[in-house]
């Protein structure tokens, strides 16, 4: 019996897909349902915010066409609103609280996993307080706070209550992910002589999905909140996205083109940020609470 010939290459064989069960089906029907009923009023608020008065009436579910499309309700929007601003206002206000976030709690992760002093963990155990307690519990200390620091109605009172909201469960997941880097790798910096600092960054690469997750659970909240912004920051020049939306809808009720126009600027923002970071989201969620 001859031996078998080993320079031919062995074919690889595919792994066989999962078959399409009764309950595969159910699953996923179930999940389409779920998108649909999440996307679908989105869709038609954006789809009749170019159309005329008459056309949303008269074919609310029909797509614009060339006799009923119209702009007219953007162009009042950006004429009558303030959403300029209120968009520059946000982009300032998220992207600054998520620098901050990042930073302190990275800094604040590393310290508790490697510092075994006696508060380590009852520090650990305040940032999961921190957690469970709502901000909102604080919001008169909160005002207390900003006017005895006359930082009342600026951004900067914006920017430092989001930052400690969001501080609590940055430090919780980072800690999960600096758990996961090996003892001998900082060891090893150690003994060449690298200083703390120095084995800081040595080890950050490898928790930059630690980094990209935190930054999209603080960006999501910060963006879409309207509670702090209609108290610490309720003057015109200091709106954010959220709460311009809120009071052009509240003076513009009869204009339907330009309430659909609104609605949409404000929407399709908080839709497309999250499409983008839905996986470092869901990342975020999952290792956070999953140890």
């Amino acid at each position: 019996m001859s031996a078998p010939d080993l320079t031919m290459p062995v074919a690889r064989r595919r792994p066989d897909r999962e078959p399409w069960t009764l309950e595969r089906i159910i699953v996923h029907a179930l999940l389409i349902l779920f998108v649909l009923l999440a996307i679908g009023p989105v869709l038609i608020v954006i789809i009749n915010s170019l159309k005329t008065t008459p056309a949303i009436f008269d074919g609310p579910f029909d797509l614009p066409t060339a006799k009923t499309f119209s702009l007219e309700g953007y162009k009042r929007v950006f004429m009558r609103g303030n959403f300029i601003v209120n968009y520059r206002n946000s982009l300032i206000v998220t992207v600054t609280t998520i620098v901050l976030t990042v930073v302190l709690s990275t800094l604040a992760a590393f310290a508790l996993v490697e510092y075994r002093v006696r508060v380590a963990s009852l520090l650990a155990g305040l940032f999961v307080l921190g957690i469970m307690l709502p901000i909102r519990l604080g919001t008169i200390p909160l005002i207390q706070m900003m006017l005895a620091w006359k930082l009342m109605d600026t951004l900067a009172a914006l920017i430092l209550v989001y930052t400690a909201m969001s501080i609590p469960i940055a430090v919780t997941l980072m800690v999960t992910y600096f758990q996961t880097v090996p003892t001998d790798l900082k060891e090893a910096a150690r003994m060449d002589g690298a200083s703390e600092l120095r084995t800081f960054w040595i080890v950050l690469p490898l928790v930059r999905p630690g980094l990209a997750a935190v930054a999209a659970l603080t960006m999501l909240p910060v963006w879409n909140d309207l509670w702090f912004p209609l108290i610490l920051a309720p003057s015109r020049q200091n709106q954010t996205v959220t709460l311009g939306v809120q009071q052009f809808v509240g003076q513009f009720m009869n204009d339907y083109p330009a309430l659909l126009a609104a609605l949409t600027l404000g929407a399709v923002p908080l839709v497309l940020l999250f499409t983008l970071f839905s996986r470092q989201f869901i990342s975020g969620l999952s290792k956070g609470y999953s140890k």
